[in-house]
């Protein structure tokens, strides 16, 4: 297993496990890397210093970069979207690519009322909350076999 510091086009940084570099550059090339500040799928990987040997002494926290949380921050982040995404994946009805054309049948009567989750693209969600139709950009942590 290998950890990367990754960033994404807005800046956000962040740490991922994948099992090689390999297994980076194909889940990065399918849009399966997601910053999770943001959700955007233009990652790359960060300029990283190697860790080299161990120390008795306890290290510093490093400072993050002026705006960006630190290492603790990140993970509690995470940890509460993880338990979002879960309490979502629970509650909610999972409709997949068909989330704009759902959300519309649900908001004009349409359909009954439901609470669904889904995809929808930048210009799918503007056209949403245009016709005035209450939706949320939820980030989403894609569990996979890294």
């Amino acid at each position: 297993m290998i950890v990367y510091e990754l960033r994404c086009d807005t800046g956000h940084g962040f740490e991922a496990w994948f099992r090689n570099s390999d297994a980076f550059e194909q889940q990065r090339d399918a849009q399966q890397v997601t910053c999770p500040v943001c959700g955007t799928c233009e990652v790359t990987k960060a300029p990283m210093a190697p860790r080299i040997g161990k120390s008795d002494r306890a290290k510093p926290e490093q400072a993050a970069p002026a705006g960006q949380p630190n290492q603790e921050q990140m993970r509690v982040v995470m940890t509460q979207i993880a338990e979002l995404n879960r309490h979502i994946a629970e509650t909610c009805d999972y409709v997949g690519a068909a989330f704009p054309e759902e959300a519309r049948k649900i908001h004009y009567g349409e359909a009954e009322h439901r609470e669904i989750y889904g995809e929808a693209s930048r210009e799918e969600a503007v056209a949403l909350r245009d016709e005035g139709v209450t939706i949320a950009a939820i980030p989403w942590i894609r569990r996979s076999d890294s």
